[in-house]
């Protein structure tokens, strides 16, 4: 979901700017009001996310899949130093398999023996330096999982793909060599993503990397060296101006965002088993509440009920099963207390 308040001004003003007298989808990359927009859509993902200096921010395009490539092409590896990579879930477990295709890889920790159903014990393992760099992901959608906040490891080069809560709370940028992000969850629509690098990250890339698939190009050409995807980057500006003006930064949000979630965990807890989350307490995520039911016939019941009363979207990934309810920032608490109202009912009537 996107904020309706951004929809209504994306909506406003869509067919022509305020002043500029074109659309959004039409106007140029190198116009001064594109110019202000991306200027303005970085200085408040810095204010919101308090990023330090020496970093840069950068907006590309091929969703955290193309960073998966990327992000190994541009951090130098070798037998003796090789990308390492803590796996908890599907997401990272494809991070992972794309970095192995360009060069030496590592798993450290991997949690499909257990079914993926939580972080590493106490926040994980330390990089003690042998490594160059250590790969996390920071909410798995399909699973359920999510590393608690300021439980991730710590490594002289942390990467980290957080596409999927992004925004949702804050972040410790400085304990990161490289933040990426898809905005399709937390941010904006799809088309652009964000990647926060460090730069003594950006200045170990080697030579002769694809122009579109170094990070130097992006920074030294205010990631606008080609066409880059204007309309998606001016909603996610209106995103991150909401977020900063009316929301009040993301210390809010993110209280706003464990208030919804508690909603479900409080009902599947106390449902005696009716209802069984995947994922253990303290790896619980807040954007994507998993869970099943006792038999499959009564989880396909529960979803078309469900559907009949307007709650859609439920169905959990095709390779997991279950039920997974996405409660991104701009969900509604009002929707949360309705799928939660609807729980209640259903394990009443066939509990």
């Amino acid at each position: 979901m996107l904020p309706t308040a951004v929809l209504d001004e994306a909506r406003r003003d869509l067919v022509s700017l305020p002043g500029v007298g074109i659309s959004p989808l039409e106007i140029s990359h190198r116009s001064d009001w594109f110019d202000r927009v991306i200027g303005e859509a970085e200085a408040d993902l810095r204010a919101l996310l308090a990023i330090p200096d020496g970093y840069r921010v950068l907006f590309t395009q091929g969703g955290a899949t193309m960073q998966f490539s990327m992000l190994a092409l541009n951090v130098p590896r070798s037998t003796n130093r090789p990308g390492a990579y803590v796996v908890t879930g599907a997401w990272g477990a494809k991070a992972y398999a794309e970095a192995a295709r360009l060069g030496p890889t590592v798993v450290r920790w991997d949690g499909r023996d257990d079914g993926y159903i939580r972080v590493p014990d106490g926040g994980g393992l330390t990089g003690d330096g042998t490594d160059a760099y250590l790969h996390i992901t920071a909410n798995e959608t399909i699973q359920g999982v999510e590393w608690p906040s300021g439980g991730e490891p710590d490594a002289p080069a942390l990467i980290c793909d957080t596409s999927s809560d992004f925004l949702s709370r804050p972040i410790q940028v400085g304990r990161y060599g490289l933040l990426y992000a898809g905005a399709q969850k937390n941010a904006g629509p799809a088309g652009v993503t964000v990647a926060i690098v460090r730069e003594d990250i950006l200045a170990q890339a080697p030579d002769g990397l694809p122009l579109m698939l170094d990070y130097r190009t992006y920074a030294d050409h205010g990631s606008l060296y080609n066409t880059p995807p204007v309309f998606a980057i001016y909603v996610l500006s209106l995103v991150t101006r909401r977020l900063r003006e009316e929301v009040g930064g993301l210390a809010e949000q993110a209280t706003r965002n464990r208030a919804k979630a508690e909603l479900l965990y409080d009902l599947i807890d106390g449902s005696e088993g009716f209802y069984r989350g995947h994922a253990v307490t303290g790896s619980r995520s807040l954007m994507n509440v998993t869970w099943r039911l006792p038999t499959e016939d009564l989880e396909g019941r529960f979803l078309d009920a469900a559907a009949a009363e307007g709650l859609v979207e439920l169905r959990g990934h095709r390779s997991v099963g279950g039920i997974r309810a996405s409660i991104y920032n701009a969900m509604p608490l009002e929707g949360v207390q309705a799928l939660a109202a609807f729980m209640r009912g259903f394990a009443d009537r066939n509990g």
